[in-house]
């Protein structure tokens, strides 16, 4: 999962100059993550994951780094 969101996010949200060497715990909003990258990773996960994230849990700390991601997606109901 996280390699999958990884791939995305620096493929299409921020550009790194290495993104093998961010970490999963690195904050993706000092990164350069921004809303508009925001809202489309969340549209993303959703579709890839088939779970629905709740608007009203859209916080730094759900959206902040790669693990905090996948812990949102889990308690969210992906179970894969």
């Amino acid at each position: 999962m996280k390699e999958t969101l990884k791939n995305f996010i620096f493929a299409e949200l921020i550009y790194h100059e290495d993104p093998t060497s961010f970490g999963d715990d690195d904050n993706l909003l000092d990164a350069g993550l921004d809303s508009m990258g925001i809202m489309r990773l969340i549209m993303f996960a959703e579709k890839e994951f088939g779970v629905t994230l709740p608007d009203t849990e859209i916080e730094p700390d759900n959206v902040g780094s790669l693990n905090s991601l996948e812990n949102w997606l889990r308690r969210s109901g992906y179970a894969g």
